[in-house]
Order: C-alpha cells, then sequence, then structure tokens
C-alpha cells in the first residue's frame, strides 16, 4: 500500500517506527454490523491522527503520531492489519518535505489531500491541515490527518475547522466530536447530516455537513487549476493526461499541487486514471520521477532540479511568479484532441463567471469537459456483442472506431482505445448484463446527445 503507487516502492521500510500516543478515552468496541458498514465504505472516515515533529537525539524534526482516534483497543481485526502501514505512510505524506524543520512563529495553515493505493487497487483519500498549534513563542507546525474512503474535500475541510476549533481548548475536546461523526451515517449526494457537540461556555452546537449534489465532483475545487493556468494551458493538460503521459506539477504549495492534481483527474470523468497518483511526493520518493510508465505527480519546487528525466514527460509550473508554464514537453500535445473539438471546450469554458462558486465552477467545467467523452466514444455501448443470455459481452474495437465520421475524431479514439482507463471502463461494460440500469450523469448525456442527433437528422428529411 503507498500513495497511489500500487506499492511499488518500499522505501518507508527505512524510516523509523513512530512512537505511539494513545488517546485516554474509552472507545467502543465495534459490532459486526458496525463492521459491515465499515467496510462498505459509510463511515465518514476511518481515523483521524495528528501528526507532531518531534526533536530527535541528532536535532533534526521528525514527524510522529500524537494522537489517534479510534486508538488501537476499538479497532476491528482487519483495521489493526492495515494500521501499521498507514500509520508509516500518513506520518510521510502529511510531512513531506523530511526533517527540514525548525521552531516557527507564524505559519501559514494549508489543507490539502493526498490517496493511499492498496495492492488491489482500491483507494483511501488522506486529508490532512498542517497548522501552528496554540501556543507561545516559536514551535513546529503539527498536522491534523483523516483517512477515508470517501472522497469529498469540502466536507472534510469543513470537519477540519471544527476539529482545530476543539483542539485550541483542549487535545480532549476533539474527542466527542469524531465520535459523533463517526456514528452518524454519511448523507447522500445533496442531503444533509446534523451533529451535535458541546463546546464549553458556548453550549451544544449543531453542526451541519452537506454533500454536494453531484457526487463524482464532491472531490474538487478547480478554481485552483483556472488560476494557476489558462484555458488553453488546461486543455494541452486534458490532452497529456488522456493520451495516459508521465505529468508533473510543480508548485511550492502543498494545497496548490493536491488541488490542481485532483481537478485534472476530475477532468477524465467517466474514466479513471489506472496509473502511478502522487498528489504530494515526498523527498524521500522523488526517484519516482524516474518511472518509465505513467503517472501523475505533485512535486515541491524546491525539488525541482532533481526532476532529471524529462524525456517524454510533460512539467507544469504552476507558480504564481512563472516564466514558462511547460518546462518540458513533448511539443505534440496540441495535436492530440480533435481541433473542432477542442473548440467547443474552450467556448463552453468561457461561460463561466468571474466570481462563480465552487458549485457554478463545477458545472460549467464537467459540461464542458463531458461532452468530449461523449462525442468521441460515447457509442460504445452498440459495439459490444454476446453469444447468449448471461455470457460477458465482447468490444469490437475495429468496427467501433470504424463507425466514426469524422477522421480526426477516428484517429484520437483508435490511439485512446490503447488506454488502461478506456480498456477498465470497457471491462466493466462487457462483464455488466444488457438489462443492468445505465445510471450516472454520462450515460444520462449520452442519452441526450443521441436523441439530439435523431431530431437534427429527422429534420434534413
Amino acid at each position: 500500500m503507498w500513495s497511489s503507487f500500487r506499492g511499488k516502492h518500499d522505501k518507508d521500510r527505512v524510516m523509523k517506527e513512530p512512537p505511539f500516543q494513545e488517546s485516554l478515552e474509552p472507545a467502543p468496541v465495534d459490532t459486526p454490523a458496525k463492521e459491515q458498514r465499515y467496510m462498505s465504505g459509510q463511515y465518514f472516515f476511518e481515523y483521524l491522527v495528528v501528526v507532531s515533529l518531534k526533536k530527535s537525539k541528532e536535532g533534526a524534526y521528525e514527524p510522529q503520531i500524537t494522537y489517534q482516534f479510534p486508538k488501537r483497543d476499538g479497532m476491528v481485526r482487519f483495521q489493526r492489519e492495515e494500521e501499521e502501514k498507514t500509520l508509516k505512510a500518513i506520518t510521510l505524506f502529511c510531512f513531506p518535505e523530511g526533517i527540514n524543520w525548525a521552531p516557527l512563529t507564524e505559519y501559514h495553515s494549508e489543507t490539502f489531500s493526498f490517496v493511499l493505493t492498496e495492492i488491489d487497487g482500491s483507494r483511501r483519500n488522506g486529508y490532512c491541515r498542517r497548522l501552528l498549534p496554540h501556543g507561545n513563542g516559536a514551535r513546529p507546525p503539527e498536522a491534523y490527518c483523516i483517512i477515508s474512503r470517501l472522497a469529498c474535500f469540502g466536507l472534510f475541510s469543513k470537519i477540519f475547522d471544527e476539529v482545530e476549533k476543539r483542539r485550541q481548548i483542549s487535545m480532549a475536546m476533539i474527542y466527542p466530536f469524531m465520535q459523533s461523526l463517526r456514528e452518524a451515517a454519511f448523507p447522500a449526494p445533496g442531503n444533509t447530516v446534523k451533529i451535535k457537540s458541546f463546546i464549553p461556555d458556548k453550549g451544544t452546537e449543531i453542526i451541519s455537513l452537506t454533500r454536494p449534489l453531484d457526487s463524482w465532483l464532491e472531490h474538487v475545487d478547480f478554481r485552483t487549476l483556472f488560476r494557476c493556468l489558462t484555458d488553453e494551458e488546461v486543455l494541452l493538460v486534458f490532452a497529456a493526461a488522456v493520451m495516459e503521459r508521465r505529468i508533473v506539477f510543480i508548485a511550492e504549495e502543498l494545497s496548490t499541487l493536491s488541488q490542481v492534481i485532483h481537478a485534472v483527474v476530475a477532468l477524465l470523468y467517466p474514466f479513471t486514471w489506472q496509473h502511478t497518483f502522487i498528489s504530494i511526493v515526498p523527498e524521500i520518493l522523488i526517484d519516482v520521477v524516474m518511472a518509465p510508465t505513467p503517472y501523475l505527480l505533485g512535486v515541491q519546487k524546491r525539488l525541482l532540479e532533481q526532476v532529471t528525466d524529462q524525456s517524454d514527460l510533460l512539467v507544469v509550473d504552476l507558480s504564481e511568479d512563472k516564466g514558462d508554464t511547460f518546462l518540458v514537453r513533448s511539443g505534440d500535445e496540441k495535436s492530440i484532441l480533435p481541433p473542432k473539438l477542442q473548440d467547443e471546450i474552450l467556448q463552453a469554458l468561457r461561460n463561466r463567471k468571474e466570481e462563480a462558486t465552487v458549485e457554478e465552477l463545477n458545472t460549467v467545467v464537467s459540461e464542458a469537459f463531458l461532452p468530449f467523452f461523449v462525442k468521441t466514444v460515447g457509442h460504445f455501448a452498440s459495439y459490444v456483442t454476446r453469444k447468449g443470455s448471461g455470457q460477458p459481452g465482447v468490444f469490437q474495437s475495429r468496427a467501433f472506431y470504424k463507425a466514426i465520421e469524422s477522421k480526426t475524431t477516428r484517429h484520437f479514439v483508435k490511439k485512446f482505445l490503447q488506454t488502461q482507463m478506456f480498456d477498465l471502463f470497457i471491462q466493466e461494460l462487457e462483464q455488466q448484463q444488457p438489462a443492468s440500469p445505465q445510471q450516472g450523469i454520462f450515460h444520462k448525456k449520452i442519452v441526450e446527445y443521441q436523441e439530439k442527433k435523431k431530431r437534427e437528422k429527422a429534420k434534413k428529411r
């Protein structure tokens, strides 16, 4: 298990196992029913940890877990088996800079996320907020980290606000809030869950946590992506990602790196990035940039000189003071996507408002990029044949791309068919039975597009 790295690197084994300070509060033992609920991903989170920088005998600051909820005694069997591997990864990704720290009197709080990928390809999300702990004088920052199978960045940012508020009073104040949260049912898209929580001098508060209606965009905030890059630059990055190339994003802020990379992955919907995906590469893992296979990596600017392998690579500078956006590129990115569809995406992006909310921007961006896949590969269902009832389907790839009238679109699709993201999408389709309900916004958009084409064809008669 590693941060979207499919277990290819085990450098964490050379790190010291962090000393563990357990909370003093009792934790309830999960029942079998709760274990089943936990495994189904219906809990808000698996656990919360606080990672502090502690001075070693050598004088360097090392990240160590100083608080965990729920503690070990409250964990069910399968949780304990995975715990040690996850804890090592958490400390590393909360402080990817390594041991280069010194006490500070001022520190700009930032929230970012990372992804932990299991050997079987399943993913868990790590949400992290780093800040200067309450106190006087110079002190090192600390990090709160929540591990969850649920992808919803905005929701967990609000949870961090509440955790931080309680941490300033007492570490013990975190426990009842997180316990209430853990016992609450995770809301369906568009719904709200209310959590009761007591704070001294303020009394009982009702905290409302609302899940976005578009669940596939709930982990995404496109504002940072479009603040750092022009529309045309976003389109070039999208083209490289669609072709599953090696892409490195450069920035100083961890929050910028994580938000941009998650936004780029969201542009690929309904397809899923299948390769290495590390939103913030820890310094100890920087050699991953030498990997020959496709990846999406976020690298802090101070490590830019270590990105030495520049063959077949796209390096994107997200810094405000940058000269060139693309520090390294193949040069063919503009010709990957069909020109007509590129123009349609750019035209749709111009519909966004200058001061758009996260939800408004998400809608505009999804309506700009999703039609691209509807128009290029949306006819896939017609090219899956079955020999009999209950039999798996077989995708007729040659007939599929030959059916495309536009030469430039056909050329693109022929290449896109070779990607792992399309291959997995089709494999899942082949295993589905024809009677299976086709749900989701992608299938809805396909139906709308096909009906529109039928109406246009009827008018021409």
